[in-house]
Protein backbone atom coordinates (compact mmCIF):
# COMPACT_ATOMS: atom_id res chain seq x y z
CA UNK A 1 0.00 0.00 0.00
CA UNK A 2 1.35 3.15 -0.78
CA UNK A 3 1.40 6.48 1.22
CA UNK A 4 -0.58 8.07 -0.60
CA UNK A 5 -3.75 5.52 -0.57
CA UNK A 6 -3.14 5.31 3.04
CA UNK A 7 -3.69 8.52 3.72
CA UNK A 8 -6.75 8.89 1.19
CA UNK A 9 -7.76 5.53 3.60
CA UNK A 10 -7.35 7.77 6.34
CA UNK A 11 -9.19 11.12 5.08
CA UNK A 12 -12.16 8.65 4.24
CA UNK A 13 -12.53 7.18 7.39
CA UNK A 14 -12.34 10.83 9.59
CA UNK A 15 -14.50 12.02 7.00
CA UNK A 16 -16.96 9.54 7.17
CA UNK A 17 -16.91 8.51 11.12
CA UNK A 18 -15.97 12.53 12.47
CA UNK A 19 -19.22 13.53 11.54
CA UNK A 20 -20.76 10.21 12.83
CA UNK A 21 -18.87 11.21 16.11
CA UNK A 22 -20.44 14.89 16.31
CA UNK A 23 -23.97 13.99 15.67
CA UNK A 24 -23.55 10.93 18.61
CA UNK A 25 -22.23 13.14 21.16
CA UNK A 26 -25.07 15.84 19.82
CA UNK A 27 -27.44 13.12 20.40
CA UNK A 28 -26.45 12.01 24.05
CA UNK A 29 -26.19 16.03 25.31
CA UNK A 30 -29.63 16.11 23.99
CA UNK A 31 -30.58 13.13 26.09
CA UNK A 32 -28.77 14.67 28.60
CA UNK A 33 -30.36 18.28 28.56
CA UNK A 34 -33.92 16.62 28.54
CA UNK A 35 -33.04 15.09 31.50
CA UNK A 36 -32.02 17.75 33.43
CA UNK A 37 -35.18 19.99 32.16
CA UNK A 38 -36.97 17.42 33.54
CA UNK A 39 -35.56 17.37 36.81
CA UNK A 40 -35.74 21.06 37.01
CA UNK A 41 -39.67 21.41 36.52
CA UNK A 42 -39.57 18.20 39.06
CA UNK A 43 -37.53 20.67 41.54
CA UNK A 44 -39.81 24.06 40.50
CA UNK A 45 -43.26 22.11 40.79
CA UNK A 46 -42.29 21.15 44.26
CA UNK A 47 -41.21 24.71 45.80
CA UNK A 48 -44.09 25.68 44.24
CA UNK A 49 -46.15 23.12 46.41
CA UNK A 50 -44.07 23.44 49.42
CA UNK A 51 -44.36 27.33 48.87
CA UNK A 52 -48.04 27.12 48.56
CA UNK A 53 -48.69 25.00 51.45
CA UNK A 54 -46.49 27.17 53.66
CA UNK A 55 -48.42 30.06 52.71
CA UNK A 56 -51.22 28.82 53.59
CA UNK A 57 -49.81 27.41 56.84
CA UNK A 58 -49.41 30.94 57.56
CA UNK A 59 -52.91 31.87 56.69
CA UNK A 60 -54.35 29.29 59.11
CA UNK A 61 -51.89 30.61 61.75
CA UNK A 62 -53.72 33.81 60.94
CA UNK A 63 -57.37 32.83 61.16
CA UNK A 64 -56.52 30.48 64.59
CA UNK A 65 -55.61 33.98 66.26
CA UNK A 66 -58.19 36.54 64.75
CA UNK A 67 -60.66 33.28 65.85
CA UNK A 68 -59.09 33.85 69.47
CA UNK A 69 -59.28 37.51 69.30
CA UNK A 70 -62.87 37.79 67.97
CA UNK A 71 -63.81 35.19 71.40
CA UNK A 72 -62.35 37.45 73.13
CA UNK A 73 -64.55 40.57 72.30
CA UNK A 74 -67.11 38.59 72.79
CA UNK A 75 -69.09 39.76 75.73
CA UNK A 76 -72.16 38.76 77.87
CA UNK A 77 -75.13 37.40 76.90
CA UNK A 78 -76.73 41.13 78.51
CA UNK A 79 -74.62 43.23 76.34
CA UNK A 80 -76.28 44.62 73.12
CA UNK A 81 -72.40 44.12 71.24
CA UNK A 82 -72.49 40.42 71.99
CA UNK A 83 -74.75 39.49 68.60
CA UNK A 84 -72.59 41.65 65.88
CA UNK A 85 -69.53 40.88 67.85
CA UNK A 86 -70.29 36.98 68.07
CA UNK A 87 -71.02 36.60 64.05
CA UNK A 88 -67.53 38.09 63.32
CA UNK A 89 -66.16 35.37 65.80
CA UNK A 90 -68.44 32.64 63.80
CA UNK A 91 -66.96 34.46 60.46
CA UNK A 92 -63.39 33.87 61.74
CA UNK A 93 -64.29 30.22 62.78
CA UNK A 94 -66.01 29.41 59.35
CA UNK A 95 -62.38 30.76 57.72
CA UNK A 96 -60.30 28.64 59.78
CA UNK A 97 -61.81 25.95 58.90
CA UNK A 98 -61.95 26.49 54.93
CA UNK A 99 -58.26 26.47 55.37
CA UNK A 100 -58.10 23.95 57.53
CA UNK A 101 -60.10 21.37 54.63
CA UNK A 102 -58.03 23.39 52.35
CA UNK A 103 -54.40 22.02 53.89
CA UNK A 104 -56.40 18.88 55.02
CA UNK A 105 -56.97 18.06 51.23
CA UNK A 106 -53.27 18.06 50.81
CA UNK A 107 -52.91 15.27 53.40
CA UNK A 108 -54.13 12.28 55.19
CA UNK A 109 -57.88 11.42 56.84
CA UNK A 110 -56.38 11.93 60.12
CA UNK A 111 -54.96 15.04 59.33
CA UNK A 112 -58.58 16.10 58.31
CA UNK A 113 -60.11 14.73 61.68
CA UNK A 114 -57.50 16.73 63.59
CA UNK A 115 -58.49 20.18 61.37
CA UNK A 116 -62.39 19.14 61.92
CA UNK A 117 -61.52 19.02 65.65
CA UNK A 118 -59.93 22.16 65.73
CA UNK A 119 -62.63 23.97 63.88
CA UNK A 120 -65.42 22.44 66.24
CA UNK A 121 -63.69 23.62 69.66
CA UNK A 122 -62.94 26.95 68.45
CA UNK A 123 -66.73 27.09 67.44
CA UNK A 124 -67.32 26.02 70.67
CA UNK A 125 -65.44 28.25 72.40
CA UNK A 126 -67.59 30.62 70.02
CA UNK A 127 -70.74 29.68 70.76
CA UNK A 128 -70.68 28.63 74.91
CA UNK A 129 -72.47 31.74 76.42
CA UNK A 130 -70.68 33.79 78.95
CA UNK A 131 -70.84 33.99 82.34
CA UNK A 132 -71.20 37.15 83.85
CA UNK A 133 -67.32 36.91 85.04
CA UNK A 134 -65.71 35.00 82.11
CA UNK A 135 -63.09 33.71 82.22
CA UNK A 136 -59.33 34.74 80.84
CA UNK A 137 -59.66 33.77 77.06
CA UNK A 138 -56.58 31.83 77.27
CA UNK A 139 -58.67 29.36 79.69
CA UNK A 140 -61.19 29.21 76.86
CA UNK A 141 -59.21 28.28 74.16
CA UNK A 142 -56.47 25.56 76.49
CA UNK A 143 -58.15 22.46 74.27
CA UNK A 144 -58.44 24.50 70.93
CA UNK A 145 -54.82 25.63 71.77
CA UNK A 146 -53.45 22.10 72.44
CA UNK A 147 -55.17 20.52 69.09
CA UNK A 148 -53.30 24.09 67.31
CA UNK A 149 -50.14 23.58 68.32
CA UNK A 150 -49.76 19.99 67.51
CA UNK A 151 -51.22 21.16 63.64
CA UNK A 152 -48.99 23.97 63.69
CA UNK A 153 -45.83 21.55 64.18
CA UNK A 154 -47.00 19.29 61.50
CA UNK A 155 -47.76 22.14 58.88
CA UNK A 156 -44.49 22.91 59.35
CA UNK A 157 -43.05 19.31 59.33
CA UNK A 158 -45.42 18.37 56.18
CA UNK A 159 -43.97 21.71 54.23
CA UNK A 160 -40.56 20.82 54.38
CA UNK A 161 -40.63 16.97 53.83
CA UNK A 162 -44.15 16.95 51.78
CA UNK A 163 -43.85 15.98 48.22
CA UNK A 164 -46.91 17.33 47.06
CA UNK A 165 -49.03 16.27 43.41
Amino acid sequence: MSAETSSSTIKTAVITFFPMFIATLSLVTSIYNGFLNARFVDIIQGNVGRTEYMRTCKEIIDAYFEVKFRAGLVGTEGDPMTVGTRNEARHAVHKLGALGTYLANLRDEAIRVRYTELTREAARVVETPLPAAPPAIDARFSAADGIFAALNDDCVKAAKNLPLP
